[in-house]
């Protein structure tokens, strides 16, 4: 397959715009996201993901997580509603968990399922099962949710897979530093074998498309490399899918504003020690700044 290659960086984006929002638009008009993930060990991902969909403009925000941790969450995120699911004895959550979300996937503008989630197997089921519930529904797939690809094969629907070198070279069984050597090509193969759009993480980000689109994301941002960063990033994508562009645009956006929040703060702060909650909270602002919306996105052309 031909592959058109894009650079990516804040001046793309201007030429990509997203959606214009209403001046009278009521928050379901801005997207509902469900954020599914979470463990008694690792509560704060779910956290992070949320606040960065919020800050993308989502206007309504569900959070399913385990029980043990469920009444924190609704007190930390006072703007969720917080649905408690059973936890395993390994700390995930049983397929049958997804029963519990119910009616609320009526109306959802697209799901994240993954951060903060414990057992590999456990996830996997959990995460089919959600899939099953989400015919037609964008979907992020982050951290264990996406061995969920193991199990399938090959997506009928639209998912976004959100993979660093170390996730990808799992999924692949291949070495790490195959992945890194050819990260380009990895990220493209792995679009097309799983019909998905990929975003292969790293200080160059390739995103992909099954059907050969490629960006080149170049943002060296040492501070970025820190614990909950991934979070934020996939709960920008969760927020930017909701406001009804496709995957590889909210994908885009993404990577693009987590790359300019973290450049941010590096000059606020310096360079290390920021922290990922900071993240979110630059977001609006540049968002602001990447320039007016307009009512109509395109992909940007290549060259």
């Amino acid at each position: 397959m031909t592959q058109r290659l894009h650079d990516l960086d804040a001046r793309a984006l201007r030429e990509w715009p997203l959606p214009q929002v209403a001046a009278d638009a009521d928050k379901e008009e801005r997207g509902r996201v469900l954020v599914a993930g979470g463990s008694r060990e690792i509560a704060g991902a779910v956290q992070l993901a949320a606040i960065a969909a919020l800050r993308a403009g989502a206007g309504k925000l569900v959070i399913a997580t385990a029980r043990s941790v469920a009444q924190h969450m609704s007190q930390v995120v006072p703007e969720a509603r917080v649905i408690a699911l059973a936890e395993t004895g390994a700390g995930s959550f049983d397929a049958k968990s997804v029963e519990a979300i119910g009616s609320t996937f009526d109306g959802v503008a697209a799901v994240l399922v993954g951060p903060g989630m414990m057992d590999a197997r456990g996830s996997v089921a959990f995460t089919r099962a959600l899939l099953e519930r989400c015919r037609g529904i964008p979907v992020v797939l982050d951290a264990s949710a996406m061995d969920v690809v193991s199990d399938l094969g090959r997506f009928g629907q639209p998912v976004l897979m959100t993979p660093h070198a170390g996730e990808m070279a799992h999924l692949l069984g291949i070495g790490k530093e195959d992945v890194v050597r050819d990260a380009q090509r990895i990220a493209c193969d792995a679009a097309a074998q799983w019909n998905a759009v990929v975003a292969l993480k790293g200080s160059t980000t390739w995103i992909a498309t099954p059907q050969g689109e490629c960006w080149r994301h170049e943002g060296e941002s040492p501070g970025l490399a820190t614990s909950g960063s991934g979070d934020v990033l996939a709960g920008l994508m969760l927020g930017f899918a909701a406001r009804g562009v496709p995957l590889q645009q909210a994908c885009a956006w993404g990577v693009v504003m987590h790359a300019l929040a973290g450049q941010w703060l590096a000059r606020e702060l310096g360079p290390l020690g920021f922290l990922a909650r900071e993240l979110p909270g630059a977001v609006p602002a540049l968002m602001k700044k990447a320039g007016a919306p307009v009512r109509r996105s395109r992909v940007p052309k290549a060259g």
